[in-house]
């Protein structure tokens, strides 16, 4: 049984930082490919961070730049690094999942995430 559990959210001014981390228990499923999704108001979710189980990033333009994905394996983590937050990344994160080998922007929609967790919300106030 897999769970992903968020942690880290909150609520920061322009310009500031925040990390996210996300416990990841996959049990017996093997996954190649973790990823950060956000639900940001009045937009569809997108996915904004992508890593594969080699360390291989990639990122949304939208956030290129400013936030660092990465993952301790040993403690079976999965991270977010954001800096320089705006106001326009407000919105609920959620580390994921996702199905096959594909694992970027271009390739991975909400469509073709295996798993989600619940989410932690994030809050970037002007």
């Amino acid at each position: 049984q897999v769970q992903l559990v968020e942690s880290g959210g909150g609520s920061v001014q322009d310009g500031g930082s925040l990390r996210l981390s996300c416990a990841a228990s996959l049990g017996t499923y093997s996954s190649y490919c973790m990823a950060w999704f956000r639900q940001t108001p009045g937009k569809e979710r997108e996915g904004v961070a992508f890593i594969t189980r080699d360390d291989s990033p990639s990122y949304s333009d939208s956030v290129k730049g400013r936030f660092t994905v990465s993952q301790d394996n040993a403690k079976s983590t999965l991270y977010l690094e954001m800096n320089s937050l705006k106001v326009e990344d407000t919105g609920m994160y959620y580390c994921v999942v996702t199905r096959g080998v594909r694992c970027s922007p271009s390739e991975v929609s909400e469509e073709t995430v295996r798993y989600w967790g619940r989410g932690t919300q994030v809050t970037v106030s002007a």
